[in-house]
């Protein structure tokens, strides 16, 4: 069943002998509808997507992380993004923000991050995900930093990658190559056991995926969740299928990323998607 080359979805007994081979298991047809809508709109995402996750299920977590970087170069290239890029509503220019992208600041053995475009709900644009990735590069070479502390400024932690510079690298090898050298996953990766994420607010797509590789995530009661890569034609592009699968496991990541879905913070809390709920 895990050599098919398309998701394979259990309708039905979780506790059936075949479900564990599947790449989700869903209680019924209606619960299977919106999945379907999703895997027939963007086939090629939805069959990359549950090829990743059973390749990197076990892998060590950087070359986990390697392998999705690659299936996402790949479909930055296919035609369902194409379509997808094609077709976007022409995003509004991005609010010009004073400061610094991101705020650190060292305190002794600790290191405070805070992403800084509150009133772009800290979308991660490229001057943010090249700030990030150099801050994160303290602790990596600096052990005396015992915690590193990482949250986001104003309403909510971050509403994922910067729409609008979708579909702007010059080609998708450049694209991954850029990824390797100077994504906060790769930076973040070997600091992760001492990150502690406190997330408020929308927690979408990267930005829900480097949260959910710090070794502690804390989330106001308000906060929910949501991988939304598939609507694109694409799958998670920093660190999502690695971090995700590791925390609440491959099938209810694929739920995730197939269903396009929020869940809440009481919902991630049930699965293991983060560790507390503070109060709102």
């Amino acid at each position: 069943m895990q050599t098919l080359p398309c998701p394979v979805i259990g309708v039905g007994d979780e506790a059936h002998p075949l479900a564990p081979f599947c790449d989700l298991v869903v209680a019924d047809d209606q619960a299977l509808a919106p999945l379907l809508a999703n895997i027939e709109r963007t086939p090629i995402a939805a069959a990359t997507l549950v090829q990743v996750l059973r390749a990197t299920e076990k892998l060590p977590l950087h070359e986990a992380l390697v392998l999705e970087s690659l299936a996402y170069a790949t479909l930055q290239g296919g035609a369902e993004n194409r379509a997808w890029l094609a077709a976007r509503d022409q995003a509004p220019p991005a609010p010009v923000e004073a400061g610094p992208p991101i705020l650190a600041e060292r305190n002794g053995e600790l290191l405070s991050i805070k992403l800084n475009r509150p009133a772009a709900r800290n979308a991660i644009t490229i001057e943010m995900r090249d700030a990030l990735a150099e801050a994160l590069l303290l602790p990596a070479l600096d052990e005396t930093i015992r915690t590193i502390n990482l949250e986001g400024a104003g309403r909510c932690f971050s509403i994922g990658g910067a729409l609008e510079e979708f579909g702007t690298a010059p080609d998708q090898a450049t694209s991954h190559a850029v990824r390797m050298m100077r994504g906060p996953v790769f930076a973040l990766a070997p600091v992760a056991t001492r990150l502690r994420a406190t997330v408020h607010g929308a927690c979408i797509g990267a930005g829900a995926e480097l949260a959910s590789l710090c070794g502690h995530v804390a989330a106001r009661r308000r906060t929910y969740f949501q991988l939304p890569e598939i609507r694109f034609g694409l799958i998670s592009g920093a660190g999502g299928t690695a971090g995700f699968t590791r925390r609440i496991g491959r099938q209810r990541t694929a739920w995730m990323a197939l269903s396009a879905r929020r869940i809440s913070a009481e919902q991630a809390l049930a699965w293991g998607l983060i560790d507390e709920i503070l109060p709102p």
